[in-house]
């Protein structure tokens, strides 16, 4: 899941600035996972932002609206009007999301709510931690489903650096030094009777599948549908 977690409300405030119409629009699906832009937190944040409206002496028209997945054309067409009569619209779905609002709604003024963090998963309850980078080639096949790219401070790829102790990284302290990837995936193999996996020689990574080029895409020929001829 993307994980991300509110701006502070100052700075939410300067976004939107003395805006009279504003639109809080919620994203049902991760960030309403992470506890950071569901309906729940749109409401709150919508609450918020009248108070502080008024006790400056300039009442403005907060709203609120959550869809499914602010991603996606179907969810963010049925919200056409509201946004449509909004000064600011302020998202507080991922990066994505905001993104995707303000490609739908050109004429629209669009500001985020949240910093968008990474992609990862709850390690308990209110704490969520990283686990793909989403560099584009993935290796979790080689070691044993523990990526080095997300969890190794340095991302090696060819066993760990000598700085580790006891497990831990040596990028951090104390109880903030996360623990050692490569420990962890020459244990998970060890434990799998796999560690001829960790003695092959893994080559330099291509980075082309990542960030280099620009903006990613993947297209699946086989699900696009079929464009109509236009006859002139």
């Amino acid at each position: 899941m993307i994980v991300a977690e509110q701006k502070a409300l100052d700075e939410i405030r300067q976004l939107v600035g003395d805006a009279k119409q504003v639109l809080v629009v919620g994203c049902g699906t991760c960030v309403t996972v992470c506890f950071a832009g569901g309906a729940k937190e749109a409401g709150v944040l919508g609450s918020l932002l009248r108070m502080a409206a008024q006790m400056d002496g300039q009442p403005a028209a907060v709203t609120e609206v959550t869809v499914q997945r602010q991603c996606e054309w179907e969810y963010l067409d049925a919200i056409r009007g509201p946004v449509e009569k909004a000064d600011v619209v302020l998202s507080i779905g991922c990066g994505i999301g905001v993104q995707a609002l303000a490609e739908r709604y050109p004429d629209a003024v669009v500001v985020p709510g949240l910093n968008t963090k990474f992609m990862g998963m709850p390690a308990e309850h209110g704490e969520w931690v990283e686990r793909c980078a989403a560099c584009g080639n993935c290796l979790l096949g080689l070691t044993g489903g523990i990526c080095p790219i997300a969890r190794c401070s340095k991302q090696l790829l060819n066993g760990p650096c000598g700085g580790s102790s006891q497990g831990k990284c040596e990028v951090g302290c104390g109880d903030s030094a996360p623990d050692c990837a490569w420990q962890l995936i020459y244990q998970k193999l060890a434990a799998q009777d796999r560690l001829h996996l960790i003695m092959e020689i893994t080559p330099a990574k291509d980075w082309r599948s990542s960030r280099d080029g620009g903006p990613r895409k993947v297209v699946r020929a086989d699900l696009k549908l079929p464009q109509p001829d236009i006859k002139e």
